[in-house]
């Protein structure tokens, strides 16, 4: 069984690892830790993972290596929030 993510809103949707390598590379993670923090989440044994589960696992990981990338990290998202409710 594939792997899927459960937005804020109940939604699945399929799990993508290559978000959490761009969000991360985004942040200042290279690419070999971005892909490294994916695959662990990839990797965890319940097929059904909740989005903010991710986010914040995510984060974890980077502040663990770099402060800065944690904090480039929710700069980013938070951006992206805006975006998505206030248009472009």
């Amino acid at each position: 069984m594939s792997k899927k993510v459960i937005k804020k809103n109940g939604e699945k949707e399929p799990f993508v690892k290559e978000k959490i390598v761009v969000s991360a590379v985004k942040a200042g993670a290279p690419l070999s830790i971005a892909r490294d923090i994916a695959k662990q989440v990839e990797e965890h044994p319940e097929d059904e993972l909740k989005a903010k589960w991710i986010r914040q696992y995510v984060l974890t990981k980077l502040k663990y290596h770099n402060s800065k990338w944690y904090e480039n990290y929710i700069n980013y998202d938070e951006g992206i929030k805006r975006l998505h409710k206030y248009g472009s």
